[in-house]
């Protein structure tokens, strides 16, 4: 059962083989044995999981044959500790909100809630979403069970591992400039970032307003599309959700790739790559020319300047968004102060770790009088010229090709002195985020010390469908995706 899709699960669960009690008891189960050594769960209540467990198999049994009951209704899944949880602590990885009780459910987990999925808890993550490698969090980084030593990506890292791990068949993550598809790629799973706006930021806590995306992490390209089913769609409480009509993005899984264009960018393929990396996607390419796809070169001629563009937005954002925990109304006060002044001072001081103190001052700069012309809009002037090039690529190709991450995991501390090394562990996926389109990774082969690779997909505004497809079809052919870390066999 623990390497079972969810299209499986969902069968079973169907055919009375195994009840929601039972899935959530086994993934409970594994998640006490082997969580103390991961740390990729951050809160847990077995009594509300099972209680979820027993309602949805109450729903099944009252709705048998019914097509209205959802595939996902009894399938178990984990949250990053991101999103709002009513009657959960929802922490963002941080001191600052070590001990907040969320009084209602983001919007994300309301859907999935609502499909009649069982939440096992909540998942650790980079403090705030800041970070590529979830060390920055408050309770301590998340180990990749692939080499308890490396890091498992971030920030959606305890995503990532849990998934991994097979303690959980499926997770929530976010995304704001590859904080699911880079964990994805370091952990070998499927991960996917929708289009800006296709699902909604509502009790989604706001690190860079205009780049946050929530997405789906699973092992394949078939279970993401299934939990994206549920997960997108209009919500009137984000003024940037966008009103379009319903899909099913499984619909156009089993086509053919005869005559797929796919456009290798030559920014995606220069130096910088580590030649493990290099030869894992050159196979994967290799095997779409099998199924009948076509290579042809693209340009994107302004890429490089991804970084340092991001590294001026996401922060100014971040500084605005963050400046409403001030120790007042909720969240970490520090015990003692001389004025409210103080109090202020103090409690940011005390409850934020180093890396959003550093993206708060950050912000803070390229915000101030005299500076806001020089850095942010020059940033937003090259976000735009990036959206352009990705424009003119689509005129040429049908979806995007490269690496999703530079190198395979790297480990605890390697990168952590030199916040400049650390950003660029993003270098391909930041892009994607900027133009505000959609991108997945999936596993496509192993690197250095056996560690997991990963192959992003990128396409063009709202074609998840388009790229479920292209991952569905190579993961038809392959088993990268459900090859499994030494650590979760030995637990099974």
């Amino acid at each position: 059962m623990i390497n079972a899709s969810l299209k499986q699960l969902s069968a079973a669960l169907a055919a009375k083989k195994v009840s929601a009690v039972e899935l959530a008891t086994l993934f409970l189960d594994r998640i006490e044995r082997l969580n103390p050594d991961l740390n990729a769960f951050i809160a847990l209540d077995r009594d509300k999981t099972l209680a979820q467990a027993q309602a949805a198999d109450e729903t099944r049994r009252l709705g048998a044959g019914a097509p209205a009951i959802s595939p996902l209704c009894g399938i178990p899944l984990a949250h990053k500790d991101i999103f709002c949880t009513k009657g959960w602590r929802t922490s963002c990885g941080s001191k600052m909100l070590e001990n907040f009780v969320a009084p209602y459910d983001a919007h994300v987990v309301d859907k999935l809630a609502g499909a009649g999925m069982v939440m096992l808890g909540k998942l650790n993550m980079d403090e705030f979403a800041m970070g590529s490698s979830n060390e920055s969090s408050y309770f301590g980084p998340v180990k990749n069970p692939w080499n308890l030593s490396c890091v498992p990506g971030g920030s959606s890292g305890g995503s990532a591992a849990a998934i991994a791990a097979r303690l959980s068949p499926a997770a929530t993550g976010t995304d704001t400039g590859g904080s699911i598809r880079q964990p994805a790629a370091l952990c070998g799973l499927t991960g996917l970032k929708p289009t800006y706006g296709a699902v909604s930021r509502y009790g989604m806590i706001a690190f860079a307003s205009s780049l946050d995306q929530a997405g789906p992490m699973a092992k394949s390209a078939e279970d993401c599309a299934l939990l994206l089913n549920a997960m997108a769609g209009f919500d009137a409480r984000d003024s940037t959700s966008l009103e379009r009509p319903a899909e099913d993005y499984t619909r156009d899984l089993n086509q053919p790739l005869a005559g797929l264009r796919i456009g290798l960018p030559q920014e995606f393929f220069g130096a910088g790559m580590d030649e493990d990396v290099r030869a894992a996607v050159e196979a994967a390419l290799a095997e779409y020319r099998k199924l009948g796809a076509v290579t042809v070169e693209v340009q994107l001629p302004n890429s490089g300047l991804s970084v340092p563009a991001y590294y001026v937005i996401a922060p100014a954002e971040a500084s605005s968004n963050l400046s409403r925990f001030d120790g007042v109304r909720y969240g970490y006060r520090a015990p003692d102060y001389a004025d409210l002044a103080e109090m202020y001072s103090r409690s940011r001081a005390q409850g934020f770790g180093a890396e959003v103190k550093r993206r708060i001052l950050i912000g803070t700069y390229v915000l101030s009088h005299g500076y806001y012309d020089a850095y942010y809009l020059q940033a937003q002037k090259i976000r735009r010229l990036i959206a352009a090039d990705f424009k003119a690529a689509f005129q040429q190709c049908d979806v995007i090709m490269g690496p999703t991450s530079p190198s395979v995991a790297f480990a605890f501390g390697a990168k952590s002195a030199d916040p400049v090394q650390m950003y660029l562990s993003d270098i391909y996926t930041i892009s994607t985020n900027l133009a505000g389109l959609p991108g997945m990774s999936l596993p496509c082969g192993f690197g250095r010390n056996n560690m997991p690779v990963g192959l992003q997909i990128i396409g063009n505004l709202f074609d998840e469908a388009r790229m479920l497809n292209v991952a569905h079809k190579y993961q038809q052919v392959t088993d990268w995706h459900v090859q499994m870390p030494k650590s979760a066999e030995v637990a099974k």
